[in-house]
């Protein structure tokens, strides 16, 4: 009977807090507004499509809606581009998941949640330099001529596992990067690895992964967090949501799920 009443305080708790969590700290009271790319890519939402709940990121968002008190029908997607929702200023959305790296300088302009996802990275390139002799050893990609999106942390993580032999060509974004990579610009640039994944099997014509640094590989790995205007009354309910789903291994069950397609890439020596 003391198991019995114990576990119930604990649910009872837990519903407590879900609803404290679900009330008078969203944009429109009863809903939850998530927001993701437009478009949105694989594996971090599968066919430009969130509301399905496949893909990790639409998975994750679903799963942190549920701890939050919030069923599937009461979560609204909408759409933001990347550089527009790290802006300062009032949102129109409650969270936005899009693979934002947690930074400082960031963090002065938006809130974060704890992280959900610590990134490998993988070297993107294709398969003319991989047959010119490009192998997945560090001495061999400081000789490459890299590129970076200058918005992003791509640069002194380039530094900080490779330490190329020039300086990256800096881009306004991963769109100008790929395509500088298509017409033979630079050799490779350094993506996620889920990311990377993607480019290399839809956007370039002859896209390939020449390996992967583990996450632990780096001083400071890439960690994402979902994005909350600054100040967000949100932001403690969505760090207890993730924790909890940390802690019960939840989070760790839709990342192997979703994450599966990244095994066989070669890490780097």
């Amino acid at each position: 009977m003391k198991f019995w009443t114990t576990a119930a305080a604990m649910m009872l708790a837990t519903t407590a807090y879900a609803d404290s969590c679900a009330t008078g700290k969203t944009l429109t009271e009863g809903t939850l507004t998530i927001a993701t790319g437009n478009p949105a890519y694989y594996p971090w939402v599968m066919d430009d499509a969130p509301e399905s709940g496949q893909g990790f990121e639409a998975a994750v968002a679903y799963a942190v809606a549920a701890e939050m008190g919030f069923g599937a029908d009461a979560v609204t997607w909408i759409r933001t581009s990347f550089d527009q929702a790290i802006q300062p200023g009032a949102k129109d959305f409650d969270i936005n998941m899009q693979q934002f790296s947690i930074t400082p300088e960031r963090e002065e302009m938006v809130d974060f949640s704890v992280p959900y996802y610590t990134s490998a990275m993988a070297v993107l390139t294709t398969k003319s330099v991989v047959d010119g002799g490009a192998s997945a050893d560090v001495a061999s990609l400081k000789s490459l001529i890299w590129g970076a999106d200058a918005n992003t942390t791509a640069v002194p993580m380039l530094q900080d596992l490779i330490a190329p032999e020039k300086d990256p060509l800096l881009y306004d974004d991963n769109a100008d990067v790929t395509a500088a990579m298509q017409a033979g610009q630079i050799d490779a640039a350094l993506f996620d690895l889920p990311t990377a994944l993607y480019l290399s099997a839809v956007v370039l014509n002859d896209g390939a992964l020449l390996g992967q640094f583990p996450a632990d590989r780096s001083e400071n790995p890439d960690q994402f967090g979902m994005l909350m205007a600054e100040g967000s009354a949100l932001k403690e309910c969505v760090d207890a949501a993730i924790t909890t789903l940390t802690d019960n291994g939840k989070l760790a069950e839709i990342e192997a799920k979703w994450m599966q397609a990244t095994t066989g890439v070669p890490l780097i020596k």
